[in-house]
């Protein structure tokens, strides 16, 4: 006797261990009945000739999200064949990496550019300046900005702050001996120290430090170790390692220092600089292994670069890196500074900015690296510069020459930098056909130039929420066991995002449910009929075929065909033509090779109407369309 196939669930408490692995023993027996994989169903039918959007979408994304882009370009290439103008986006993007994968550059661009002017959701680049003023607005005003009472009337600038000392370059000329730079018509550049008390915030009076440092030409840009007992500093080229001529123009470099009591000596020519051009604003990462510095050297992209250099255990250096093109322009990068938490900041006329040197920002240690202009008051039309900053206090330094001179201005920051950097993405991950939300879903964050990615989980309530860069186009990848994976993609620009997404399952359990209906787990339409018709419609063959694959590829897989009328014609008649219906699908199934002894049939007139439809009430023809259908039940032995 056969009967609709149901996982058994006992009725009686299992007390026995033995009782229990029966049950189990019994379950895996039956594990090729108990769950229909869709994608390997949509497979076969593809591979058999047939060709559909939904088929193509369905294998392109099973390849696309196990990253076998060979495949998946193979198959969205055929859905792309079928329908390129009216595709929907997602899978103009999908296609587009999929063509870049396996290194069909020409075609990745132009399905990109049509993603580009068909999607809608990406923001605009920011191409004008505007634009940029826009962004520099919003990243204003997060800094409480005063000078510091230790400026003189000559230029004073780049403040470093070691424990209690500030140490800081001028050209105040307090012994009135000091040579004069004949291009400035000002004193030459020394460094001085001053004592600061924070919590009174009070300062003495400024003095040049002790010892072999300040001499005759330029000296600035003061850079200790923690210890206290190592200067890196800036001077003009006191010891050139080959001959000149006075027409050459004297380079800077940088210079080691270090302190024996309270004196600076023992200056040492470093091995990085050279005669021909300079090297100067030197600043130390926090475990004081590298330094960072300005430089024109040859390999510099522009006027002046951003370079960084190891300095080995011995004190010697290595060879010094460009920081490249996200940090350095053809126009002029210096004054580096790098935080506690390994973040660079430095000054720039090559970045758009509000005019001449404006601090910019970049985190070092970040994998996708965004540039910031901090914005104002610390930038202005004028050259702002010289940045540094105490991540714990949030108080820190920076020069500017707003009032004609360089001046040195204190700042406490009201508001972190990095909270410029952030969107808040939140959202709920369901099933599409329940509404249920899924717990436990994988999403994988993925920015649009593949310079971040991380997972998250969904909570029990299905719901999520994270940060992402708000300057990144980002693409959420959603996985979950039992569902097709799928993705969104989030445009850039946007401070916060709601992105509610449905997953559709893709393995079905034929579980207690006794009306399990092989087309509905497939996501398949209807078998459908004409009026007073029992022949199967050409339209209905690839989703015949979809019901082939799945019996083909669980041999012990049994289905009982249940054929229907609409309300039309008497009942007699109506059985009668039910019957030849469930007849000719059942003859279909075995032409294409399905053994006849694992299908039933029967007709059931129109005693099972899906609407209201029923017998003296007006209804439309896609209304009775709804009711000469066939359906597809599982059956066990």
């Amino acid at each position: 006797m056969k009967h609709i196939i149901t996982i058994i669930i006992l009725l009686f408490v299992l007390i026995s261990n033995a009782q229990e692995n029966k049950l189990k023993k019994a379950n895996q027996k039956y594990n090729d009945l108990s769950y229909i994989d869709a994608a390997k169903v949509y497979l076969q039918v593809a591979e058999s000739g047939y060709k559909s959007e939904e088929l193509f979408k369905k294998i392109g994304n099973t390849y696309y999200f196990k990253a076998d882009y060979k495949d998946a370009e193979k198959w969205y290439g055929e859905l792309y064949k079928l329908n390129s103008k009216t595709l929907e986006t997602e899978y103009l993007l999908r296609y587009s990496q999929s063509l870049k994968a396996v290194g069909k550059e020409k075609k990745a661009e132009s399905v990109y550019d049509q993603f580009l002017n068909t999607s809608g959701i990406l923001n605009k680049e920011f191409s004008s300046s505007s634009d940029y003023l826009e962004i520099i607005e919003e990243n204003s005003n997060r800094y409480n900005i005063t000078p510091l009472p230790i400026n003189s009337s000559n230029a004073d600038y780049g403040a470093f702050i070691h424990e209690n000392t500030i140490y800081f370059a001028s050209t105040r000329n307090l012994k009135k001996r000091r040579s004069v730079d004949v291009w400035s018509n000002e004193p030459f550049l020394d460094i001085y120290s001053v004592n600061y008390n924070e919590e009174e915030n009070t300062y003495s009076e400024p003095v040049a430090i002790k010892g072999d440092v300040n001499k005759r030409f330029h000296e600035s840009s003061p850079a200790i170790t923690k210890d206290g007992k190592t200067l890196y500093f800036t001077r003009t080229n006191s010891t050139p390692r080959i001959k000149t001529n006075k027409k050459d123009k004297i380079q800077l470099k940088i210079y080691r220092a270090t302190k024996v009591g309270d004196e600076w000596t023992n200056i040492e020519d470093l091995s990085i600089n050279g005669d021909n051009y300079s090297n100067v604003h030197p600043a130390l990462s926090p475990d004081e292994n590298t330094l960072y510095f300005a430089s024109n050297m040859p390999s510099s992209i522009g006027q002046t670069d951003i370079f960084s250099v190891s300095i080995n255990k011995d004190g010697s250096f290595g060879k010094p890196k460009n920081l490249g093109s996200k940090v350095n322009t053809k126009g002029r990068e210096s004054f580096p500074f790098v935080t506690n938490n390994y973040e660079l900041y430095f000054s720039s006329d090559g970045h758009f900015g509000l005019g001449g040197y404006d601090v910019f920002y970049i985190d070092l240690k970040a994998t996708g690296k965004q540039l910031l202009n901090v914005g104002m008051p610390v930038n202005g039309p004028a050259d702002d510069f010289a940045f540094s900053i105490n991540n714990l206090t949030k108080k820190g330094f920076f020069s500017s020459n707003r009032t004609e001179v360089d001046n040195i201005y204190g700042f406490t920051e009201t508001k972190s930098i990095k909270e410029l950097l952030e969107a808040v993405v939140t959202g709920v991950v369901t099933d599409k056909v329940t509404g249920q939300p899924i717990a436990h879903a994988t999403l994988t964050i993925n920015s649009d130039d593949n310079t971040i990615k991380y997972d998250i989980i969904t909570r029990e309530d299905g719901s999520f929420s994270t940060t992402v860069n708000k300057f990144k186009a980002h693409t959420i990848t959603v996985k979950n066991k039992g569902y097709d994976t799928t993705d969104t993609f989030i445009a850039k620009g946007e401070d916060a995002y709601k992105v509610d997404i449905q997953l559709v399952k893709n393995v079905f359990e034929i579980g207690p449910d006794a009306m399990s209906d092989l087309a509905k787990m497939l996501n398949t339409s209807q078998i459908y009929f004409d009026l007073n018709k029992s022949s199967i419609k050409k339209e209905a063959e690839i989703e015949l075929e979809k019901i082939i694959a799945a019996m083909k590829q669980h041999p012990n897989l049994k289905i009982d065909v249940r054929s229907h009328t609409d309300s039309r014609a008497n009942d007699s008649y109506n059985i009668n033509l039910s019957n030849q219906r469930a007849k000719a699908t059942i003859n279909y199934l075995i032409a294409r090779g399905i053994n006849k002894d694992r299908l039933t049939g029967k007709g059931y007139g129109e005693s099972q109407l899906l609407n209201g439809c029923k017998n003296g009430k007006k209804c439309t023809e896609a209304q009775h369309q709804e009711n000469r259908r066939s359906e597809f039940i599982v059956l066990k032995n």
